[in-house]
């Protein structure tokens, strides 16, 4: 693995500054085919592509790291990320022990430009294309990248749970908190929390079903999962993991590589699930019929860290609406069991 390859998914925050008493600008920093890219954070589209063969540290040894394109630019970019300090250095290191003698310099220089853009035609999608390609993605092709997903989390779980009686209230639940296409999947395992899958899957463990009282506290999970999914795209998310061939793979032949998603799955489940914006979330409570203190106790029992959920549940005075049946939430318990 060559240094650039190393760090080729690596991402890190900077200030930009595109000349002399230009306002400082918000950048992500990131590597591409041996360029630094820095991009906008709120788009991901690339605003500069700094050729790292001519990167300049203007400030070595000191931190905040300081950068030009070049010794004689006037722009500049300040990153303080130790790692991405030291992943700039350590490429800039190869690059410079890997130039040949200077009678050649100028052959090779010419024909590794030309590979350079033979290689970003056909394999560098940048950050705004990974974000296009989910954009446009129809619902059949987010279905399939959401079942390739379930698969790879399967290997870890072990197969989702399924019983006949469990089966039809779980498709009952999905339509009542998230529309009547939705569907859940039940995992034979703890998760802490539900996932919201490309297409119309959400995710939870048996921990949410086994042991509890009622359904609210698995109910709350889900609609977590819908707000999180609204504020961040899960197939955004999948397709910047799966990698920028990836990406280019689906947007030309419409599907992804066999391997683009492998381990995808684990990543998934060991970070925990994002928590939304208390007055979004609300709004999906308020939508669903739902009560959010049971959800919100089960974050934190002692209700210290998530008082604005308890003090402004849409039904602290009211009757929410029954998430499930008494026979229903049974049956659903035991879809689970062997």
């Amino acid at each position: 693995m060559t240094a650039l390859e190393q760090y080729q998914r690596l991402e890190a925050t900077g200030l930009w500054q595109d000349g002399p008493d230009v306002p400082l600008r918000d950048v992500i920093v990131s590597f591409g085919d041996a360029t630094l890219i820095l991009s906008d954070p709120r788009t991901d589209t690339p605003l500069a592509h700094w050729s790292l063969p001519a990167v300049t540290r203007l400030n070595p040894g000191d931190h905040p790291a300081r950068y030009a394109p070049g010794e004689m630019d006037v722009e500049w970019l300040e990153v303080e990320d130790e790692l991405m300090i030291s992943a700039i250095d350590k490429v800039h290191r190869a690059i410079e022990a890997s130039k040949p003698p200077s009678g050649r310099l100028r052959n090779v220089l010419m024909l590794t430009a030309a590979a350079a853009m033979v290689l970003a035609g056909v394999f560098w999608v940048p950050p705004a294309l990974v974000r296009h390609a989910a954009d446009v993605a129809p619902p059949a092709q987010r279905a399939e990248i959401g079942r390739l997903i379930l698969s790879d989390i399967e290997k870890v779980t072990g197969s989702a749970c399924s019983r006949p009686a469990g089966d039809m209230v779980r498709h009952k639940l999905a339509a009542r908190l998230i529309g009547p296409d939705a569907d859940i999947a039940i995992l034979p395992a703890t998760l802490r929390g539900a996932r919201r899958l490309p297409g119309p899957v959400t995710v939870i463990g048996e921990d949410l079903i086994e042991g509890q009282v009622t359904p609210e506290v698995a109910a709350g999970h889900i609609l977590a999962a819908q707000a999180a999914a609204n504020a961040q795209d899960p197939l955004l998310q999948a397709l910047r993991y799966a990698g920028a061939r990836a990406t280019f793979h689906l947007l030309t032949k419409g599907t992804l590589p066999a391997a683009a998603l492998s381990g995808y799955g684990a990543r998934l489940l060991a970070d925990p699930p994002p928590r939304p914006d208390d007055e979004a979330l609300l709004g999906y409570f308020a939508r669903a019929s739902v009560s959010s203190e049971p959800y919100a106790r089960s974050l934190d029992p002692t209700g210290e860290a998530v008082l604005g959920l308890i003090e402004a549940d849409p039904f602290r005075t009211a009757e929410p609406k029954p998430v499930l049946g008494d026979r229903d939430w049974i049956a659903l318990q035991e879809i689970c069991a062997q």
